[in-house]
């Protein structure tokens, strides 16, 4: 099976983006197609090239404007030839030259699964944020288990699959885009596994270091509901955010922003409405996250 690699930048991590392009040409057995997507910016000059005798290849997509995150990586798919689409932030890395293989036999022999998700680790201080975990028992980031939603930036997804559900939703711009994707395929009958041998490196950051965080959050949750849920489970969904949001934030800026969006949700179209059946919200249940938090 052949394995893509889309990469998206805004042109400003030059250095960084020479390393993650570095670590996906140099996977072992991987001959990976490199496909960078400019979003909005010129992609730079890069100091790395596929290795002598490598099938390895790279190609550049420059998007007029910053479409955002799914509109960016929707069109760095569409470069793609390859029959595994990996998503690499400009800023990570690899932390070995075995993801590659370890990705192509998984695919290969699991004709079920459509999505891996990485284990995100600080080059730093080797730890895992909760957050790089996507379940609720976080506590263990080297236990490998079937997931529910998966982290956009670190993951290898079956391209096949990612069309055949209309691949990210565009409108979405920033947060929550993957599970949108995670929801209807889950409803396909596909699965997603967080999988703790696929290492990845990523400096320590906050999302909320982003301007409209809140906003972008709060307002894509609504449109999540509105677009997948059953209208009982969507309502359940949407109160129990609204109460997690009071506990948990203290910040009256972020939670004026956090329901500003919120309700921008509400009034604004979602796009397309597919809800998923009741069986595959049984499923998710059964997989330890309900459709509800």
């Amino acid at each position: 099976m052949k394995i893509s690699c889309v990469i998206l930048t805004m042109g400003n991590r030059i250095a960084e983006l020479d390393r993650a392009v570095e670590s996906a040409l140099t996977q072992t057995d991987g001959d990976i197609e490199v496909v960078i997507v400019g979003n909005g910016a010129d992609v730079p000059r890069l100091t790395v090239q596929p290795l002598p005798g490598s099938a390895a290849t790279i190609k550049t997509v420059r998007l007029e404007r910053n479409a955002g995150i799914p509109e960016g990586r929707n069109r760095g798919v569409q470069e793609c030839s390859g029959d595994i689409v990996l998503f690499l932030d400009d800023d990570g890395w690899y932390a070995n030259a075995k993801v590659a293989a370890h990705v192509r036999e998984r695919f290969t022999h699991e004709p079920d699964l459509a999505v891996i998700s990485f284990r995100v680790m600080d080059p730093e201080g080797g730890s895992v944020q909760r957050r790089h975990v996507p379940r609720l028992r976080a506590g263990d980031p080297e236990r490998s288990s079937p997931v529910t939603t998966f982290l956009g930036g670190a993951c290898a997804i079956r391209k096949s699959a990612f069309l055949q559900v209309g691949g990210l939703p565009e409108k979405f711009f920033y947060a929550h885009e993957e599970t949108d994707l995670a929801w209807r395929l889950l409803g396909e009958g596909y699965r997603i596994e967080y999988d703790a041998e696929t290492v990845m490196y990523h400096p320590l950051v906050l999302p909320s270091r982003h301007t409209d965080f809140y906003r972008l959050n709060a307002r894509n949750r609504v449109w999540l509901a509105r677009r997948n849920l059953p209208w009982p489970l969507a309502l359940l969904y949407l109160l129990n955010w609204v109460v997690l949001t009071l506990v948990r934030e203290r910040s009256m800026p972020a939670i004026r922003a956090w329901f500003r969006g919120f309700f921008e949700g509400l009034r604004e179209p979602a796009g397309e409405r597919r809800p998923m059946a009741w069986r595959t919200a049984w499923r998710m249940l059964r997989l330890g996250r309900p459709p509800i938090v």
